[in-house]
């Protein structure tokens, strides 16, 4: 996710050390990953379950049943979801599986930020992980670091940004090869409409051709298809070079502080314009929360780093292989509504 940073304040010491990590602090991240664990695997689950388990209907008969029929419809499912896998251990192992690949490219990214922002000594926090009830898409909101120290160079802010999205495809690539190597046959349905289908980026096509397998919109879920797929659109949209997003600081190191700004609003554009050809051509209303995401982004200020020092051959190199990486990832449709 987008790491914020500082504008170097006078005086600012290059050498400082780095700071020690509290017990308080090993406890909140790590009850947040736990509690994401529990709410991915969940989602998981949700995703292979059958969609007609039986739940018990909340009584309408008061002002406030009606208040609390949503609340309590959901808690009554997600418990009888619960007890259904309990009876199908499997339906666990596919959503510990799903929970697993998609915590693993979203802990990679974050450490990828971390452990660069620990060579250049710039305070950072361990990563937050942020959970979602279940019955969103991926159990989770993603994950961050924050960043608590100005960043001193123009090379430590291009290692900082751009370290996490290329960790996190470095692990979401075996995971793609393996959901799409473990795809199953199309299966026949009969809904005449609402079905989401979810689009395949680049790299899961390339994937797909070089095995000579079919990517059918029909197939069932697989978990770890669904998790690449979760991760690389997370890659994607961290990508964007706006703000102070992953990509908006690979920008403004590579480019300067004035490409950054122009960059970013044709960015912005662009996304408004895929969101609404996605509406329209995909009933798919996804396209307008990237948009707001990015304008609420492009507001924040970013700050330059102290020393606007050259990047050098192998970092131009590295951003060459970012900007594929983001073709790879992105899709401008990634679901359709039919």
């Amino acid at each position: 996710m987008a790491e914020s940073v500082r504008t170097i304040p006078p005086g600012f010491n290059f050498e400082r050390a780095a700071p020690v990590i509290s017990a308080r602090e090993w406890r909140l991240h790590g009850s947040l990953l736990i509690l994401t664990i529990i709410t991915t695997t969940l989602a998981g689950i949700i995703l292979v379950a059958p969609a007609d388990i039986p739940a018990p209907e909340p009584p309408l008969t008061t002002p406030l049943d009606y208040l609390l029929y949503l609340p309590l419809s959901y808690l009554y499912w997600g418990a009888e979801l619960i007890k259904y896998s309990l009876h199908n251990p499997h339906l666990i192992a596919e959503g510990a599986t799903f929970s697993g690949s998609l915590l693993a490219i979203l802990f990679s990214h974050e450490m990828g930020h971390y452990l660069a922002c620990r060579y250049y000594k710039v305070s950072a926090t361990l990563p937050y992980f942020i959970p979602a009830p279940p019955m969103f898409l991926a159990g989770t909101f993603g994950a961050f670091i924050k960043i608590r120290s100005a960043i001193p160079t123009r090379r430590a802010l291009f290692d900082i940004g751009l370290a996490g999205p290329l960790a996190g495809f470095v692990v979401a690539l075996p995971v793609a090869v393996a959901g799409i190597l473990t795809v199953g046959p199309p299966v026949e349905t009969h809904a005449t409409g609402g079905l989401i289908f979810f689009n395949d980026p680049l790299l899961f096509r390339l994937i797909a051709k070089l095995f000579g397998l079919p990517l059918d919109p029909n197939a069932p879920i697989n978990p770890l298809y669904m998790a690449a797929w979760i991760g690389l659109l997370v890659t994607s949209l961290n990508l964007m070079p706006v703000g102070q997003l992953d990509g908006g600081h690979g920008t403004f190191a590579v480019f300067g502080a004035r490409a950054h700004h122009i960059i970013g609003r044709i960015a912005f554009v662009t996304v408004v314009v895929l969101a609404i050809l996605g509406f329209w051509w995909h009933n798919s209303p996804s396209g307008f929360l990237y948009a707001v995401l990015l304008g609420i982004m492009m507001k924040v200020p970013h700050p330059a780093p102290g020393l606007m020092e050259p990047l050098g051959t192998k970092r131009t190199v590295i951003a060459i292989i970012t900007l594929l990486v983001f073709a790879l990832c992105f899709w401008p449709f990634p679901i359709s509504i039919r």
